[in-house]
């Protein structure tokens, strides 16, 4: 169990990389699917994953709470590009800043988050009291929180993900290295595939 409140953290400031096994994406003018690290999301895809306000997307960049990986802003008119994990990182802020967790001990959980490689990711639960947020990667460390009278509330990590996933097969991405829109995989849009082949 990591604790990754004030300041108390093992993580350093490590850059996110990587992405979702997810789902694969149609893509207008290609028939290859890129991989998921080469996949881009603007910010108001990354607004609806995650859901949040623009505002709020746009005041943690400049603050530096949640800043895109991918590509930061140079100025006006350029745009903001988010990985995948950025947006797990956004949608987790929102939910701690939800349960009246503080400012301080959110950036030490982001730090902690950006540090952590996939596989981590999908088995951590960050558990709170409200004041300092806690890493468990147990149930049994979730049960010994619990007992202690340390957790309030939880937050599984690997059902975030899956969130996100979800959300971002309904949306667009784009390549980072062509710029090219990728439309969001539509299961709907099969079916519909199946009964033209079928009828």
């Amino acid at each position: 169990m990591v604790s990754t409140g004030g300041g108390d953290t093992a993580a350093g400031d490590s850059p996110l990389s990587g992405g979702p096994a997810g789902p694969p994406s149609d893509s207008l003018n290609t028939t290859v699917d890129p991989a998921p690290d080469e996949v881009g999301y603007r910010g108001p895809t990354a607004c609806s994953a995650a859901g949040i306000t623009y505002r709020q997307l746009d005041y943690w960049a400049r603050t530096g709470l949640v800043e895109p990986s991918i590509r930061p802003a140079y100025g006006s008119g350029s745009q903001r590009l988010y990985s995948f994990r950025d947006i797990v990182v956004l949608k987790i802020v929102k939910r701690l800043l939800d349960t009246g967790v503080s400012l301080q001990n959110i950036r030490a959980a982001v730090r902690h988050l950006r540090s952590r490689g996939r596989t981590d990711l999908a088995r951590m639960t960050l558990m709170s009291d409200g004041a300092t947020v806690y890493e468990c990667s147990s149930p049994d460390e979730v049960v010994d929180l619990l007992q202690g009278g340390q957790g309030v509330f939880g937050i599984a990590v690997g059902v975030v993900w899956k969130d996100v996933e979800g959300a971002l097969s309904q949306l667009h991405g784009e390549r980072v290295d062509t710029g090219e829109t990728l439309i969001g995989h539509h299961p709907e849009d099969e079916l519909a595939r199946r009964r033209n082949r079928a009828g």
